[in-house]
Protein backbone atom coordinates (compact mmCIF):
# COMPACT_ATOMS: atom_id res chain seq x y z
CA UNK A 1 0.00 0.00 0.00
CA UNK A 2 1.30 3.22 -0.59
CA UNK A 3 1.81 5.67 1.69
CA UNK A 4 -0.43 8.86 2.71
CA UNK A 5 0.58 11.95 2.43
CA UNK A 6 -1.83 14.13 5.08
CA UNK A 7 0.71 17.21 5.36
CA UNK A 8 3.21 18.15 2.99
CA UNK A 9 5.73 21.21 2.86
CA UNK A 10 6.47 23.80 -0.12
CA UNK A 11 9.93 25.47 0.27
CA UNK A 12 9.81 28.86 -2.17
CA UNK A 13 6.98 30.87 -3.06
CA UNK A 14 7.88 31.99 -6.15
CA UNK A 15 5.83 31.49 -9.63
CA UNK A 16 7.02 27.38 -9.40
CA UNK A 17 6.46 27.11 -5.45
CA UNK A 18 3.05 28.84 -5.44
CA UNK A 19 1.78 26.90 -8.26
CA UNK A 20 2.68 23.59 -6.46
CA UNK A 21 0.99 24.82 -3.26
CA UNK A 22 -2.43 25.05 -5.12
CA UNK A 23 -1.61 21.82 -6.72
CA UNK A 24 -1.38 19.96 -4.00
CA UNK A 25 -4.61 21.86 -2.06
CA UNK A 26 -6.78 21.58 -4.92
CA UNK A 27 -6.24 17.71 -4.28
CA UNK A 28 -7.12 17.54 -0.93
CA UNK A 29 -3.87 17.94 0.76
CA UNK A 30 -3.05 20.07 3.61
CA UNK A 31 -0.11 22.46 2.51
CA UNK A 32 2.32 23.96 5.37
CA UNK A 33 4.28 27.43 2.48
CA UNK A 34 7.12 28.39 3.88
CA UNK A 35 9.25 31.52 2.82
CA UNK A 36 12.57 33.27 3.74
CA UNK A 37 10.46 36.44 5.13
CA UNK A 38 7.13 38.48 5.66
CA UNK A 39 7.38 40.22 2.47
CA UNK A 40 8.41 37.09 0.41
CA UNK A 41 5.74 35.37 2.00
CA UNK A 42 3.43 37.91 1.07
CA UNK A 43 4.15 38.06 -2.58
CA UNK A 44 3.64 33.94 -2.50
CA UNK A 45 0.50 34.06 -1.26
CA UNK A 46 -0.95 37.22 -4.04
CA UNK A 47 1.00 34.75 -6.39
CA UNK A 48 -1.55 31.81 -5.19
CA UNK A 49 -4.66 34.08 -4.64
CA UNK A 50 -4.22 35.72 -8.02
CA UNK A 51 -4.25 32.25 -9.80
CA UNK A 52 -6.97 30.82 -8.22
CA UNK A 53 -9.01 33.96 -8.93
CA UNK A 54 -8.14 33.89 -12.49
CA UNK A 55 -9.43 30.18 -12.43
CA UNK A 56 -12.83 31.23 -11.12
CA UNK A 57 -13.04 34.02 -13.25
CA UNK A 58 -12.61 31.74 -16.53
CA UNK A 59 -14.84 29.42 -14.68
CA UNK A 60 -12.61 26.38 -14.10
CA UNK A 61 -12.90 26.56 -10.30
CA UNK A 62 -15.84 27.23 -8.06
CA UNK A 63 -15.98 30.09 -5.27
CA UNK A 64 -16.78 27.31 -2.76
CA UNK A 65 -13.46 24.84 -4.23
CA UNK A 66 -11.45 28.12 -4.17
CA UNK A 67 -12.69 28.87 -0.55
CA UNK A 68 -11.76 25.41 0.52
CA UNK A 69 -8.57 25.44 -1.19
CA UNK A 70 -7.04 28.90 0.58
CA UNK A 71 -8.42 27.14 3.72
CA UNK A 72 -5.63 23.91 3.14
CA UNK A 73 -3.05 26.20 3.06
CA UNK A 74 -0.98 27.80 6.04
CA UNK A 75 1.86 30.06 5.39
CA UNK A 76 4.86 30.01 7.47
CA UNK A 77 8.42 32.29 7.53
CA UNK A 78 11.59 29.84 8.17
CA UNK A 79 11.90 25.87 8.32
CA UNK A 80 11.90 24.89 11.40
CA UNK A 81 7.45 25.30 10.66
CA UNK A 82 8.26 21.86 8.84
CA UNK A 83 8.54 19.53 11.24
CA UNK A 84 5.90 17.81 11.42
CA UNK A 85 4.93 17.33 7.63
CA UNK A 86 5.37 13.96 5.41
CA UNK A 87 6.63 15.29 2.35
CA UNK A 88 8.62 18.64 1.64
CA UNK A 89 9.18 20.12 -1.95
CA UNK A 90 11.79 22.63 -2.08
CA UNK A 91 11.25 25.38 -5.19
CA UNK A 92 14.28 27.94 -4.59
CA UNK A 93 16.13 29.19 -7.30
CA UNK A 94 18.31 26.83 -9.03
CA UNK A 95 22.04 27.00 -7.27
CA UNK A 96 23.41 24.33 -5.75
CA UNK A 97 24.80 25.75 -2.72
CA UNK A 98 21.60 27.19 -1.84
CA UNK A 99 19.89 23.64 -2.55
CA UNK A 100 22.36 22.08 -0.16
CA UNK A 101 22.02 24.37 2.78
CA UNK A 102 18.39 24.25 2.56
CA UNK A 103 18.30 20.24 2.49
CA UNK A 104 20.87 19.82 5.41
CA UNK A 105 18.32 22.21 7.70
CA UNK A 106 15.42 20.10 6.29
CA UNK A 107 17.20 17.23 7.52
CA UNK A 108 17.51 18.58 11.00
CA UNK A 109 13.94 19.83 11.37
CA UNK A 110 12.12 17.27 9.69
CA UNK A 111 10.50 13.51 11.26
CA UNK A 112 13.13 11.00 10.58
CA UNK A 113 10.11 8.90 8.14
CA UNK A 114 9.66 12.53 5.81
CA UNK A 115 10.20 12.39 2.31
CA UNK A 116 12.40 15.24 0.99
CA UNK A 117 11.76 16.30 -2.55
CA UNK A 118 13.74 19.43 -5.11
CA UNK A 119 11.77 20.50 -8.34
CA UNK A 120 14.77 21.15 -9.87
CA UNK A 121 15.06 21.18 -13.39
CA UNK A 122 18.94 20.44 -13.97
CA UNK A 123 20.78 20.12 -10.94
CA UNK A 124 21.70 16.64 -9.63
CA UNK A 125 19.61 15.45 -7.15
CA UNK A 126 22.18 12.90 -6.25
CA UNK A 127 24.61 15.81 -5.07
CA UNK A 128 21.66 17.81 -3.39
CA UNK A 129 20.55 14.39 -1.45
CA UNK A 130 24.09 14.21 -0.01
CA UNK A 131 23.70 17.54 1.98
CA UNK A 132 21.14 14.91 4.20
CA UNK A 133 21.86 11.93 6.39
CA UNK A 134 19.11 10.48 4.54
CA UNK A 135 19.90 10.23 1.54
CA UNK A 136 17.77 7.19 0.46
CA UNK A 137 14.76 9.62 1.52
CA UNK A 138 15.73 11.95 -1.42
CA UNK A 139 13.93 12.01 -4.46
CA UNK A 140 13.41 14.86 -7.63
CA UNK A 141 9.62 15.68 -8.63
CA UNK A 142 9.80 18.00 -11.72
CA UNK A 143 6.67 19.93 -11.70
CA UNK A 144 6.02 22.17 -15.53
CA UNK A 145 5.33 26.05 -15.22
CA UNK A 146 2.30 26.27 -14.74
CA UNK A 147 2.10 23.57 -12.44
CA UNK A 148 -1.75 23.50 -11.89
CA UNK A 149 -1.95 23.23 -15.72
CA UNK A 150 0.97 21.28 -16.72
CA UNK A 151 0.14 17.59 -16.99
CA UNK A 152 3.77 15.94 -16.75
CA UNK A 153 5.61 15.37 -13.05
CA UNK A 154 9.19 13.58 -14.02
CA UNK A 155 10.27 12.03 -10.87
CA UNK A 156 13.68 11.63 -10.56
CA UNK A 157 15.45 8.82 -8.53
CA UNK A 158 19.00 8.60 -7.46
CA UNK A 159 20.57 5.56 -7.14
CA UNK A 160 20.04 5.46 -3.46
CA UNK A 161 16.89 6.64 -3.49
CA UNK A 162 14.84 3.59 -1.64
CA UNK A 163 11.98 1.97 -3.81
CA UNK A 164 9.13 2.63 -1.35
CA UNK A 165 9.92 6.15 -1.66
CA UNK A 166 9.54 6.43 -5.51
CA UNK A 167 6.26 4.21 -5.50
CA UNK A 168 4.85 6.24 -2.64
CA UNK A 169 5.85 9.63 -4.73
CA UNK A 170 4.35 7.90 -8.27
CA UNK A 171 1.70 7.19 -6.27
CA UNK A 172 0.68 10.80 -5.06
CA UNK A 173 1.38 12.31 -8.86
CA UNK A 174 -1.54 9.65 -9.81
CA UNK A 175 -3.90 11.11 -6.75
CA UNK A 176 -2.89 14.84 -8.24
CA UNK A 177 -3.66 14.05 -11.73
CA UNK A 178 -0.29 13.91 -13.08
CA UNK A 179 1.13 11.56 -15.35
CA UNK A 180 4.21 10.95 -13.99
CA UNK A 181 7.89 9.82 -16.24
CA UNK A 182 9.99 8.22 -13.90
CA UNK A 183 13.97 8.35 -14.78
CA UNK A 184 17.82 8.29 -13.60
CA UNK A 185 19.39 11.54 -12.01
CA UNK A 186 21.41 13.02 -15.49
CA UNK A 187 21.31 16.34 -16.27
CA UNK A 188 18.01 18.37 -18.02
CA UNK A 189 16.33 14.85 -17.14
CA UNK A 190 14.22 14.09 -20.22
CA UNK A 191 12.06 17.68 -21.33
CA UNK A 192 14.61 19.87 -20.21
CA UNK A 193 17.69 18.18 -21.72
CA UNK A 194 15.56 17.87 -25.08
CA UNK A 195 14.40 21.24 -24.89
CA UNK A 196 17.72 23.65 -24.40
CA UNK A 197 19.56 22.42 -27.00
CA UNK A 198 16.76 23.28 -29.34
CA UNK A 199 16.58 26.74 -27.39
CA UNK A 200 20.38 27.60 -27.54
CA UNK A 201 20.27 26.97 -31.59
CA UNK A 202 17.81 29.28 -31.87
CA UNK A 203 19.79 31.95 -29.92
CA UNK A 204 22.70 30.80 -32.33
CA UNK A 205 20.45 31.89 -34.94
CA UNK A 206 19.69 35.54 -34.01
CA UNK A 207 23.23 36.07 -32.49
CA UNK A 208 24.50 35.30 -36.36
CA UNK A 209 21.80 37.13 -37.83
CA UNK A 210 20.75 34.13 -40.01
CA UNK A 211 16.96 34.87 -39.23
CA UNK A 212 14.60 37.59 -37.17
CA UNK A 213 13.72 36.61 -34.07
CA UNK A 214 10.12 36.55 -35.62
CA UNK A 215 10.89 34.38 -38.61
CA UNK A 216 12.54 32.57 -36.17
CA UNK A 217 9.28 31.91 -33.70
CA UNK A 218 6.92 31.66 -36.79
CA UNK A 219 8.59 29.44 -38.64
CA UNK A 220 8.38 26.50 -35.06
CA UNK A 221 4.73 27.48 -34.89
CA UNK A 222 3.77 27.39 -38.11
CA UNK A 223 6.12 24.98 -39.44
CA UNK A 224 5.63 22.27 -36.32
CA UNK A 225 2.52 23.24 -34.66
CA UNK A 226 4.74 24.58 -31.28
CA UNK A 227 2.22 26.76 -29.02
CA UNK A 228 5.34 28.93 -28.54
CA UNK A 229 8.28 30.15 -30.40
CA UNK A 230 12.11 29.58 -28.94
CA UNK A 231 12.66 33.72 -28.42
CA UNK A 232 9.30 33.63 -26.77
CA UNK A 233 9.80 30.93 -25.13
CA UNK A 234 13.05 31.77 -23.87
CA UNK A 235 11.33 34.99 -22.78
CA UNK A 236 9.00 33.08 -20.93
CA UNK A 237 11.36 30.71 -18.72
CA UNK A 238 13.85 33.62 -18.22
CA UNK A 239 16.86 34.30 -19.63
CA UNK A 240 19.13 34.16 -16.37
CA UNK A 241 16.77 30.70 -15.88
CA UNK A 242 17.69 29.31 -19.02
CA UNK A 243 21.74 30.48 -18.72
CA UNK A 244 21.57 28.59 -15.41
CA UNK A 245 19.90 25.39 -16.95
CA UNK A 246 21.90 25.46 -20.21
CA UNK A 247 24.92 25.46 -18.09
CA UNK A 248 24.65 23.18 -15.50
CA UNK A 249 23.74 20.96 -18.73
CA UNK A 250 27.11 21.44 -20.19
CA UNK A 251 29.13 21.07 -17.29
CA UNK A 252 27.06 18.00 -16.16
CA UNK A 253 26.27 15.98 -19.43
CA UNK A 254 29.61 15.40 -21.01
CA UNK A 255 30.39 19.07 -22.17
CA UNK A 256 28.45 18.92 -25.11
CA UNK A 257 28.81 22.26 -26.94
CA UNK A 258 25.60 22.34 -28.38
CA UNK A 259 24.50 23.03 -24.29
CA UNK A 260 27.34 25.60 -24.12
CA UNK A 261 25.42 29.27 -23.19
CA UNK A 262 25.61 30.93 -26.29
CA UNK A 263 27.31 34.52 -25.70
CA UNK A 264 24.41 36.46 -26.49
CA UNK A 265 22.41 34.61 -23.65
CA UNK A 266 25.35 35.52 -21.24
CA UNK A 267 25.02 39.59 -22.30
CA UNK A 268 21.56 39.60 -22.25
CA UNK A 269 21.29 38.24 -18.36
CA UNK A 270 24.27 40.93 -17.57
CA UNK A 271 22.44 43.69 -19.23
CA UNK A 272 19.37 42.88 -17.51
CA UNK A 273 17.28 41.35 -20.11
CA UNK A 274 15.91 38.68 -18.06
CA UNK A 275 12.55 38.34 -20.35
CA UNK A 276 8.90 39.23 -19.52
CA UNK A 277 10.02 39.27 -15.68
CA UNK A 278 11.76 42.65 -16.60
CA UNK A 279 9.77 43.50 -19.17
CA UNK A 280 12.84 42.86 -22.19
CA UNK A 281 14.13 39.96 -23.33
CA UNK A 282 14.24 39.08 -26.92
CA UNK A 283 11.07 40.73 -26.97
CA UNK A 284 9.82 43.65 -25.28
CA UNK A 285 7.11 43.55 -23.25
CA UNK A 286 4.25 46.05 -21.68
CA UNK A 287 5.67 46.39 -18.64
CA UNK A 288 7.65 43.53 -15.90
CA UNK A 289 6.20 40.46 -16.12
CA UNK A 290 2.90 41.17 -18.60
CA UNK A 291 2.92 38.98 -21.48
CA UNK A 292 2.07 41.52 -24.18
CA UNK A 293 4.80 42.04 -26.72
CA UNK A 294 5.32 46.16 -28.32
CA UNK A 295 6.85 47.36 -30.88
CA UNK A 296 10.44 47.97 -30.31
CA UNK A 297 13.74 49.31 -32.20
CA UNK A 298 14.12 44.99 -33.91
CA UNK A 299 10.19 45.00 -34.87
CA UNK A 300 10.04 44.92 -38.62
CA UNK A 301 7.12 46.96 -40.73
CA UNK A 302 3.96 45.09 -40.65
CA UNK A 303 2.48 47.07 -43.79
CA UNK A 304 2.01 44.95 -47.17
CA UNK A 305 3.85 48.24 -48.50
CA UNK A 306 6.54 47.44 -46.56
CA UNK A 307 6.77 44.00 -47.83
CA UNK A 308 6.11 44.30 -51.34
CA UNK A 309 9.55 47.13 -51.30
CA UNK A 310 11.09 46.25 -54.16
CA UNK A 311 9.08 43.28 -55.63
CA UNK A 312 8.37 42.58 -59.27
CA UNK A 313 4.67 42.26 -60.05
CA UNK A 314 4.07 38.30 -60.77
CA UNK A 315 1.04 37.27 -62.41
CA UNK A 316 1.71 34.11 -64.35
CA UNK A 317 3.41 31.03 -62.40
CA UNK A 318 5.07 28.30 -63.78
CA UNK A 319 5.43 24.54 -61.40
CA UNK A 320 7.99 22.13 -62.63
CA UNK A 321 7.49 18.68 -60.76
CA UNK A 322 4.82 15.71 -60.72
CA UNK A 323 4.94 14.73 -56.97
CA UNK A 324 2.85 16.01 -54.02
CA UNK A 325 4.66 18.74 -53.37
CA UNK A 326 4.28 20.68 -57.18
CA UNK A 327 0.67 19.56 -57.23
CA UNK A 328 -0.16 21.27 -53.76
CA UNK A 329 1.69 24.04 -55.28
CA UNK A 330 -0.27 24.24 -58.27
CA UNK A 331 -3.43 24.18 -56.33
CA UNK A 332 -2.18 27.11 -54.07
CA UNK A 333 -1.20 29.66 -56.92
CA UNK A 334 -4.23 28.83 -58.66
CA UNK A 335 -6.98 29.58 -55.63
CA UNK A 336 -4.65 32.51 -55.17
CA UNK A 337 -5.32 33.97 -58.50
CA UNK A 338 -2.56 33.58 -60.37
CA UNK A 339 -2.49 31.76 -63.70
CA UNK A 340 -0.45 28.61 -63.33
CA UNK A 341 1.50 26.56 -66.25
CA UNK A 342 2.08 23.02 -64.83
CA UNK A 343 4.97 21.19 -66.75
CA UNK A 344 5.92 17.64 -66.00
CA UNK A 345 7.49 14.79 -67.80
CA UNK A 346 5.52 13.41 -70.39
CA UNK A 347 1.31 13.57 -71.06
CA UNK A 348 0.81 10.41 -68.80
CA UNK A 349 2.23 12.52 -65.23
CA UNK A 350 0.60 15.43 -66.76
CA UNK A 351 -3.15 13.73 -66.22
CA UNK A 352 -2.36 12.42 -62.92
CA UNK A 353 -1.14 15.57 -62.05
CA UNK A 354 -4.18 17.45 -63.31
CA UNK A 355 -6.52 14.79 -61.72
CA UNK A 356 -4.63 15.11 -58.23
CA UNK A 357 -5.35 18.65 -58.38
CA UNK A 358 -8.77 18.34 -59.29
CA UNK A 359 -9.60 15.36 -56.46
CA UNK A 360 -7.53 18.00 -54.11
CA UNK A 361 -10.11 21.03 -55.00
CA UNK A 362 -13.07 18.82 -54.92
CA UNK A 363 -12.34 17.65 -51.57
CA UNK A 364 -12.36 21.46 -50.37
CA UNK A 365 -15.82 22.00 -51.94
CA UNK A 366 -17.33 18.73 -50.37
CA UNK A 367 -15.78 20.43 -47.06
CA UNK A 368 -17.44 24.01 -47.36
CA UNK A 369 -14.33 25.28 -47.89
CA UNK A 370 -14.65 26.19 -51.02
CA UNK A 371 -17.27 27.44 -53.87
CA UNK A 372 -17.69 25.13 -56.85
CA UNK A 373 -17.48 28.46 -58.48
CA UNK A 374 -14.23 29.27 -57.16
CA UNK A 375 -13.07 25.66 -57.96
CA UNK A 376 -13.89 26.13 -61.67
CA UNK A 377 -12.07 29.09 -61.78
CA UNK A 378 -8.65 27.82 -59.90
CA UNK A 379 -9.45 24.93 -62.50
CA UNK A 380 -9.52 27.56 -65.33
CA UNK A 381 -6.62 28.89 -64.52
CA UNK A 382 -4.14 26.11 -64.93
CA UNK A 383 -2.82 25.14 -68.07
CA UNK A 384 -1.17 21.57 -68.73
CA UNK A 385 1.96 20.77 -70.61
CA UNK A 386 4.95 18.54 -71.11
CA UNK A 387 7.47 20.88 -72.67
CA UNK A 388 9.53 23.47 -70.92
CA UNK A 389 9.61 26.06 -73.63
CA UNK A 390 5.74 26.82 -72.29
CA UNK A 391 7.43 28.90 -69.13
CA UNK A 392 8.80 31.41 -71.96
CA UNK A 393 6.53 34.26 -70.78
CA UNK A 394 5.91 33.11 -67.15
CA UNK A 395 7.04 36.10 -64.05
CA UNK A 396 8.26 33.37 -61.66
CA UNK A 397 9.21 29.56 -61.84
CA UNK A 398 8.67 27.10 -58.90
CA UNK A 399 10.92 23.88 -59.39
CA UNK A 400 9.40 21.15 -57.18
CA UNK A 401 11.56 17.80 -58.77
CA UNK A 402 13.71 15.23 -56.99
CA UNK A 403 15.95 15.83 -54.35
CA UNK A 404 18.80 15.20 -56.60
CA UNK A 405 21.52 18.31 -56.91
CA UNK A 406 22.71 16.91 -60.49
CA UNK A 407 18.82 16.96 -61.84
CA UNK A 408 18.09 20.26 -60.48
CA UNK A 409 21.01 21.67 -61.73
CA UNK A 410 20.17 20.80 -65.27
CA UNK A 411 16.91 22.00 -64.94
CA UNK A 412 17.57 25.62 -63.87
CA UNK A 413 20.32 25.60 -66.81
CA UNK A 414 17.24 24.76 -68.73
CA UNK A 415 15.10 27.40 -67.73
CA UNK A 416 18.04 29.89 -67.44
CA UNK A 417 17.84 29.55 -71.58
CA UNK A 418 14.11 29.59 -71.83
CA UNK A 419 13.06 32.24 -68.97
CA UNK A 420 12.77 36.10 -70.10
CA UNK A 421 15.31 38.18 -68.23
CA UNK A 422 13.58 39.82 -64.41
CA UNK A 423 12.24 36.21 -63.93
CA UNK A 424 12.75 34.95 -60.42
CA UNK A 425 13.23 31.12 -60.35
CA UNK A 426 12.46 29.29 -57.26
CA UNK A 427 13.63 25.99 -55.81
CA UNK A 428 11.47 24.04 -53.13
CA UNK A 429 14.55 22.40 -51.68
CA UNK A 430 14.23 21.27 -48.01
CA UNK A 431 17.94 20.27 -48.08
CA UNK A 432 20.50 20.93 -51.07
CA UNK A 433 22.41 24.39 -50.66
CA UNK A 434 20.39 26.77 -53.36
CA UNK A 435 23.27 28.44 -54.40
CA UNK A 436 24.64 25.37 -56.17
CA UNK A 437 21.28 25.46 -58.07
CA UNK A 438 21.71 29.18 -58.41
CA UNK A 439 25.48 28.99 -59.97
CA UNK A 440 23.69 26.34 -62.62
CA UNK A 441 22.51 30.00 -64.57
CA UNK A 442 23.65 32.93 -65.70
CA UNK A 443 21.48 34.91 -63.41
CA UNK A 444 22.05 33.85 -59.82
CA UNK A 445 20.71 37.19 -58.72
CA UNK A 446 17.13 36.40 -59.48
CA UNK A 447 17.06 32.66 -57.93
CA UNK A 448 15.59 32.24 -54.59
CA UNK A 449 14.66 29.12 -52.11
CA UNK A 450 10.61 28.78 -51.77
CA UNK A 451 10.32 25.84 -49.47
CA UNK A 452 6.79 24.75 -49.10
CA UNK A 453 5.84 22.68 -46.40
CA UNK A 454 3.60 19.24 -47.09
CA UNK A 455 0.72 19.45 -47.65
CA UNK A 456 1.19 22.94 -49.51
CA UNK A 457 -2.44 23.85 -49.30
CA UNK A 458 -2.48 23.92 -45.51
CA UNK A 459 0.37 24.49 -44.34
CA UNK A 460 0.78 28.40 -43.48
CA UNK A 461 4.39 28.32 -43.69
CA UNK A 462 7.18 29.28 -46.59
CA UNK A 463 10.64 29.41 -45.93
CA UNK A 464 12.39 31.95 -48.46
CA UNK A 465 15.94 30.88 -48.86
CA UNK A 466 18.48 33.90 -49.25
CA UNK A 467 21.76 33.08 -51.05
CA UNK A 468 24.27 35.34 -50.97
CA UNK A 469 24.18 36.06 -54.88
CA UNK A 470 20.24 36.65 -54.23
CA UNK A 471 19.23 40.53 -54.99
CA UNK A 472 17.29 41.93 -52.93
CA UNK A 473 14.08 42.22 -55.68
CA UNK A 474 14.26 39.03 -55.77
CA UNK A 475 14.02 38.29 -52.56
CA UNK A 476 11.29 41.08 -51.85
CA UNK A 477 9.31 39.17 -55.03
CA UNK A 478 9.26 35.99 -52.94
CA UNK A 479 7.99 37.32 -49.52
CA UNK A 480 5.57 39.60 -51.20
CA UNK A 481 4.13 36.07 -53.50
CA UNK A 482 3.93 34.20 -50.03
CA UNK A 483 1.76 37.19 -48.08
CA UNK A 484 -0.85 37.23 -51.89
CA UNK A 485 -0.80 33.43 -51.25
CA UNK A 486 -2.00 33.97 -47.58
CA UNK A 487 1.45 31.98 -46.05
CA UNK A 488 3.48 33.74 -43.27
CA UNK A 489 6.54 33.85 -45.04
CA UNK A 490 9.84 33.84 -42.73
CA UNK A 491 13.42 34.69 -44.71
CA UNK A 492 16.79 32.77 -43.65
CA UNK A 493 20.18 32.37 -45.29
CA UNK A 494 21.21 29.58 -47.22
CA UNK A 495 22.21 27.23 -45.00
CA UNK A 496 21.50 23.32 -44.30
CA UNK A 497 18.18 22.78 -43.04
CA UNK A 498 16.78 26.39 -43.13
CA UNK A 499 15.12 27.03 -39.71
CA UNK A 500 13.19 24.61 -39.39
CA UNK A 501 14.58 21.18 -39.89
CA UNK A 502 17.76 22.82 -38.92
CA UNK A 503 15.85 23.43 -35.05
CA UNK A 504 13.97 20.31 -35.28
CA UNK A 505 16.31 17.33 -36.46
CA UNK A 506 18.80 17.88 -33.98
CA UNK A 507 16.48 17.21 -31.02
CA UNK A 508 14.82 14.23 -32.65
CA UNK A 509 18.15 13.21 -33.26
CA UNK A 510 18.67 14.21 -29.50
CA UNK A 511 15.98 12.11 -28.46
CA UNK A 512 16.64 8.73 -30.03
CA UNK A 513 20.14 8.83 -28.56
CA UNK A 514 18.70 9.44 -25.01
CA UNK A 515 15.89 6.13 -26.27
CA UNK A 516 19.33 4.35 -27.43
CA UNK A 517 21.46 5.08 -23.66
CA UNK A 518 18.17 3.66 -22.15
CA UNK A 519 17.19 6.60 -19.91
CA UNK A 520 13.97 6.39 -21.24
CA UNK A 521 11.26 4.70 -23.08
CA UNK A 522 9.66 5.76 -26.03
CA UNK A 523 6.47 6.19 -24.55
CA UNK A 524 7.57 8.51 -21.48
CA UNK A 525 9.59 10.83 -23.90
CA UNK A 526 7.08 11.23 -25.97
CA UNK A 527 4.48 11.84 -23.22
CA UNK A 528 7.34 14.36 -21.41
CA UNK A 529 7.73 16.26 -24.66
CA UNK A 530 3.67 16.56 -25.67
CA UNK A 531 2.89 16.92 -21.56
CA UNK A 532 5.40 18.73 -20.51
CA UNK A 533 6.34 20.94 -23.31
CA UNK A 534 3.27 21.19 -25.15
CA UNK A 535 4.25 19.68 -28.62
CA UNK A 536 1.49 18.30 -30.62
CA UNK A 537 3.67 14.81 -31.46
CA UNK A 538 6.44 13.45 -29.24
CA UNK A 539 9.45 12.74 -31.47
CA UNK A 540 8.99 9.00 -31.63
CA UNK A 541 5.13 9.52 -33.11
CA UNK A 542 7.04 12.48 -35.39
CA UNK A 543 10.15 10.38 -37.04
CA UNK A 544 7.58 7.36 -37.46
CA UNK A 545 5.28 9.78 -39.15
CA UNK A 546 7.85 11.90 -41.05
CA UNK A 547 9.86 8.63 -42.20
CA UNK A 548 13.20 7.61 -40.69
CA UNK A 549 15.10 7.35 -43.43
CA UNK A 550 13.93 11.18 -44.56
CA UNK A 551 15.31 12.03 -41.05
CA UNK A 552 18.60 10.39 -41.47
CA UNK A 553 18.89 11.96 -44.48
CA UNK A 554 18.38 15.75 -43.08
CA UNK A 555 20.61 14.86 -39.83
CA UNK A 556 23.71 13.76 -42.18
CA UNK A 557 23.12 17.05 -44.50
CA UNK A 558 22.97 18.89 -40.85
CA UNK A 559 26.29 17.30 -39.35
CA UNK A 560 28.35 17.30 -42.82
CA UNK A 561 27.64 21.04 -42.99
CA UNK A 562 28.30 22.36 -39.87
CA UNK A 563 30.74 19.28 -38.16
CA UNK A 564 29.36 19.68 -35.02
CA UNK A 565 30.33 16.39 -32.98
CA UNK A 566 26.71 16.63 -31.63
CA UNK A 567 25.10 16.71 -34.54
CA UNK A 568 26.10 13.19 -35.63
CA UNK A 569 23.26 10.85 -37.15
CA UNK A 570 22.64 8.16 -33.60
CA UNK A 571 23.17 5.04 -34.62
CA UNK A 572 19.76 3.64 -33.75
CA UNK A 573 18.58 5.73 -36.29
CA UNK A 574 21.24 4.36 -39.12
CA UNK A 575 20.68 0.52 -37.84
CA UNK A 576 16.67 1.10 -38.10
CA UNK A 577 16.75 2.26 -41.24
CA UNK A 578 19.53 -0.34 -42.28
CA UNK A 579 16.93 -2.74 -40.79
CA UNK A 580 14.29 -0.83 -43.82
CA UNK A 581 12.55 0.10 -40.26
CA UNK A 582 11.17 3.42 -41.88
CA UNK A 583 8.17 4.15 -39.85
CA UNK A 584 4.71 4.37 -40.66
CA UNK A 585 5.38 3.94 -44.59
CA UNK A 586 6.72 0.22 -44.20
CA UNK A 587 4.29 -0.59 -41.25
CA UNK A 588 7.22 -0.21 -38.72
CA UNK A 589 9.57 2.27 -37.31
CA UNK A 590 9.92 3.03 -33.30
CA UNK A 591 6.91 1.46 -33.25
CA UNK A 592 4.97 -1.17 -34.75
CA UNK A 593 2.03 -0.02 -37.07
CA UNK A 594 1.20 -3.14 -38.55
CA UNK A 595 -2.29 -3.68 -36.90
CA UNK A 596 -3.32 0.44 -36.89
Amino acid sequence: MAREFSTVGVVGLGTMGAGIVEVFARNGIDVLAVEISESALERGRATLTGSTDRAVAKGKLAEADRDALHERVRFAVGLDALHSVDLVIEAVPEHLDLKQRIFAELDRVCRPDTILATNTSSLSVTEISVATSRPNQVIGIHFFNPAPVMKLVEVVRTVVTAPEVVADVEALCARLGKVDVTINDRAGFIANALLFGYLNHAVAMVESHYATREDIDAAMKLGCGLPMGPLALMDLIGLDTAYEILDTMYRRGGRDRRHAPVPLLKQMVTAGLLGRKSGRGFYTYQRPGSPVVVPDEATPPATEAALADGARAITKVGVVGSGTMATGIIEVFAKAGYEVVSVTRGAEKSAAVCEAVKTSLNKGVVRGKLAEADRDAALGRISWSATLDHLADVDLVVEAVVEELSVKKALFASLDEICKPGVVLATTTSSLPVIDVAMATQRPADVVGLHFFNPAPVMPLVEVVRTIRTSPEAAATARAVCAALGKTGVVCGDRSGFIVNALLFPYLNDAVKMLEASYSTADDIDHAMKLGCGYPMGPFELLDVVGLDVALAIQRELYLELREPGFAPAPLLEHLVTAGYLGRKTRRGFRDHSHR
